[in-house]
Parts: structure tokens; C-alpha cells; sequence
């Protein structure tokens, strides 16, 4: 029992981490359930039962094979058309240097995605050549090629399909960053913006933090859904997770086939935060250890009150460590 009480405190489960459908075995990310449900060794009982009735894509446990085919055809996606829309932005027909929304129908959060030449004497320094921004919708919301601040020395077209002549005319970085800027915020300043209440608009990505870095742009981090770094999309290892392995694993289609198309990767991160915002958890007052009214998971547990706890009333008390982004739907 003590160790049981050791690895509460330290161990933050909550109902906002994934859980076996079948045991209830909490995991600290989607991949590790995977390991647990058919990985190299998985707990026997739980693969059959999911080999039967659970969703490859969610890793949600059905009622019935056949509700689990019906429930799988509607949890996968379709992949985007990237070959078409690459094209299309080749020809300038998807660019969209303006952003028009209005605010009666203007997005709350929106996708972001660059794509990055080459600079330096080797190329191997990140340029923003290319920006995308997309609603929930997949619309788009902008798009347009950006003109480095620095000289170009790798066009990186395998991946990027960019050539000299798309950034001749391009809009110049300090342009672009300005117009981002004034859209996320959506005319609040910077100190006030806030995930409840606000104007500002949640902005959802894969590597936020570098795309910002080449856009020279700063946004709250409260604001940011980053897919690269949300714990329950994370390996096992804690590293970050490939876009293109997210989108396979937990959409079901793949993307980065041939030349990258940022518009697909916004469609992609965008999907990903919907799946996982619209996970029904249980509604806490304070869902998170750091909240300053919780007391649990914290050394000020009293040792000898908690041991008397069952397991299952250690963890109605134990809070999530991270930001659950199924509370952004109560926002």
C-alpha cells in the first residue's frame, strides 16, 4: 500500500488519460495503450477482446464486431487531395493573402503550418518560404509564399516544391508575420489574451514553437495545441510523434507523399485536436494538479489517511499533470 501511495503522487493519472477499455488500465499516451493492446506483449485477455471490437483508430472497445465496423468506417478519414492542392498553389489559384473573416463568422481556433527552405552556406538553415492558416472547417483561411529575410541556398523542391520564381514576387516576411499577428489576436492585446473569454484564437499545429521561431512571431503558450507535444500523442519514450505517423496511426491515411503541401499538414494537426477534443471525460472543478485548490498528488497527502483509500478513491482525488484539450469544448 505504501507503494501504492508513492506512485499516485508521482504517477498524476486522472480520467483524462487514455484507458483500456477493457481493464481500465490507465496509460500516459495512446501509444502505450497501443503497446498494451496488441503491441509485442500485450495483455492476452485485453488483445482478444480488442481484436474483435476495438477501432484501430481511437482505440475505442464496441458493443460488437459489427458496431466496430460501422464505428471504424466513420473514424477514419480521407486523405486530402495534396498532389491537386500543391499544383493549384503552384499556379497562384489557392493563394489567399488576405484574411477576410468577419466577426460574426471568424474561427475561435485555426491551423497553422510552414514550409521551410534552405539558407546558410549548407542550407541547412529553416526559412519560411511558404505559410498556410485553415478553419475547422479545412477552409482556408490564408496562404501565401513568404520572401526570406536571408538569401536562399537550397529550394529543398524534393519536399518543399518551391522554385526561385514562386518567392520572386512573394510577400515579404515582416508582412506576413504582421497580418498572422493581427489575426490570431484578433485585435486583444498580447498581455490579455487568454483560452476562456478572450478574443484571441487557439492556434493548433505540429512544431509550433519552430514555425513561430521562423515566422519571428510570440503568442501565448496557453493558446497553442502543439500535436508534436500533447502528452497522450507522445511515445512511450516521451519524444515527439511524426506528423505523418499520426495522421497514419490515428486517422488513417497517410500524408508527406512526395512533395509536402502545408495546407495538408493544417487539415492533418486540425483533425487530430478535434479527435482529441471531443473525448468525453469526466468534468472536474479543477481538472489539473497545478491548480492551486487541489491538494492531491502533492507530498502534503497525509500518508496514514491515504492508505486507508481504495485504489479507486486515490484516483477520484489524483489530478491530470497537462492540459486536457476535451476542456477546451467546455470553453
Amino acid at each position: 500500500m505504501e507503494h501504492l501511495v508513492e506512485h499516485m503522487k508521482i504517477s498524476y493519472h486522472s480520467g483524462h488519460e487514455p484507458t483500456c477499455g477493457v481493464c481500465k488500465k490507465h496509460c500516459r499516451s495512446f501509444e502505450s495503450l497501443r503497446e498494451h493492446l496488441i503491441g509485442p506483449l500485450p495483455k492476452q485477455e485485453c488483445k482478444n477482446i480488442f481484436s474483435l471490437r476495438g477501432c484501430r483508430f481511437c482505440m475505442m472497445i464496441l458493443e460488437s464486431p459489427n458496431a466496430r465496423r460501422i464505428h471504424q468506417e466513420r473514424c477514419q478519414f480521407s486523405s486530402v487531395n495534396a498532389g491537386l492542392t500543391t499544383r493549384m498553389a503552384a499556379l497562384g489559384l489557392r493563394d489567399k493573402a488576405l484574411i477576410d473573416y468577419t466577426s460574426s463568422r471568424s474561427p475561435k481556433v485555426v491551423a497553422l503550418s510552414c514550409k521551410m527552405v534552405g539558407g546558410g552556406s549548407d542550407g541547412s538553415l529553416d526559412l519560411c518560404a511558404r505559410v498556410c492558416i485553415t478553419d475547422e472547417s479545412d477552409n482556408v483561411v490564408f496562404h501565401t509564399y513568404v520572401k526570406p529575410s536571408m538569401v536562399v541556398t537550397n529550394y529543398r523542391y524534393g519536399t518543399t516544391g518551391i522554385r526561385p520564381e514562386n518567392l520572386r514576387e512573394a510577400m515579404p516576411l515582416k508582412h506576413a508575420q504582421r497580418k498572422i499577428q493581427e489575426f490570431l489576436c484578433d485585435g486583444e492585446p498580447m498581455w490579455k489574451i487568454r483560452p476562456r473569454g478572450g478574443r484571441g484564437r487557439i492556434l493548433v499545429g505540429h512544431g509550433l514553437d519552430h514555425d513561430l521561431d521562423r515566422l519571428q512571431l510570440e503568442y501565448p503558450s496557453s493558446m497553442m495545441r502543439d500535436t508534436a507535444k500533447y502528452p497522450p500523442l507522445m511515445k512511450t519514450s516521451k519524444l515527439s510523434n511524426s506528423l505523418k505517423y499520426l495522421t497514419q496511426a490515428y486517422l488513417g491515411y497517410d500524408i508527406h507523399v512526395g512533395i509536402q503541401d502545408p495546407y495538408e499538414d493544417c487539415v492533418a494537426t486540425m483533425r487530430l485536436y478535434t479527435r482529441m477534443r471531443y473525448q468525453k471525460h469526466k468534468i472536474e472543478a479543477y481538472p489539473q494538479a497545478a491548480d492551486s485548490q487541489n491538494r492531491s498528488n502533492q507530498v502534503a497527502w497525509r500518508q496514514n489517511e491515504v492508505e486507508k483509500m481504495s485504489p479507486d478513491e486515490m484516483l477520484s482525488i489524483s489530478r491530470s499533470d497537462y492540459y486536457c484539450w476535451c476542456l477546451d469544448s467546455l470553453a
